[in-house]
């Protein structure tokens, strides 16, 4: 009997295709960041992934600055909120919030990096900005104070988790040993070229990564108590384009 070549399967009985969307996009860049490292997330290889061409994804984000920030909004909804609703001294609070805030973005350094010029805005960007508001409202901050400090303070955490970025998954033993590189220059700074630094001596170096973010935060808040505002906040790009200006 003589085998019948197959027949050719029409394109009307091949599942269609799942619809774009931009949170599919989303969802599927952050899937591929965890498998493959964001460096490895380009347009190509995310159309490649939803069977499409990088133009039509084009239609959902503009660039990769702006898928940047939607997937950081993603993540933010891992960081811990509760203690702006817990009970407790309201500046303890306050840096557990935005300990967490730094966790997240210690998973993924590439991002904190990039968030340093793509800030997040969607719903989970807004929920940490109002739960941070809160609770520097409840410590008596003066509204104008307070709406500064929110920046500096997400700066801070953001610019310390960028800065690993570049350090590669597992790289401990690297990591160690630059720090072991630092400490010796530092004990061994000469007092007649540099004497403050060899004052000092490994005080510079001092403390766990924890305590130093946790004091850097509380100098921040602190400081944004006594430091001086301008007399007349300027307004801002959005304000000014309002009104015309």
């Amino acid at each position: 009997m003589t085998a019948h070549p197959t027949a050719p399967r029409s394109r009307r009985e091949r599942p269609a295709k799942p619809a774009l969307t931009r949170e599919g996009i989303i969802a599927t860049t952050v899937d591929l960041m965890r498998a493959e490292g964001l460096e490895r997330v380009t347009m190509r290889r995310l159309a490649k992934e939803l069977d499409t061409g990088p133009a039509s994804l084009y239609v959902y984000v503009r660039n990769m600055a702006e898928l940047h920030a939607a997937v950081l909004d993603e993540l933010l909804g891992a960081v811990d909120l509760r203690p702006a609703t817990a009970d407790g001294e309201w500046r303890d609070r306050l840096v557990r919030i935005l300990t967490s805030y730094t966790a997240v973005l210690f998973e993924y350094p590439g991002l904190a990096q990039s968030a340093l010029v793509a800030r997040p805005f969607g719903k989970h960007y807004l929920k940490l900005v109002e739960a941070l508001l809160t609770l520097l409202d409840e410590g008596g901050l003066e509204p104008d104070r307070a709406a500064w400090l929110v920046d500096l303070l997400l700066q801070f955490a953001t610019a310390t988790a960028a800065e690993h970025a570049n350090r590669a998954p597992g790289d401990t033993a690297q990591s160690e040993a630059d720090w072991q590189a630092l400490a010796t220059v530092v004990r061994d700074v000469s007092p007649r070229t540099h004497p403050r630094i060899a004052a000092l001596g490994p005080r510079l170096l001092s403390g766990s990564p924890q305590n130093r973010l946790a004091w850097g935060f509380d100098v921040l808040i602190a400081g944004a108590r006594h430091a001086p505002l301008p007399e007349v906040l300027a307004p801002s790009p959005v304000d000014a384009q309002d009104t015309g200006d």
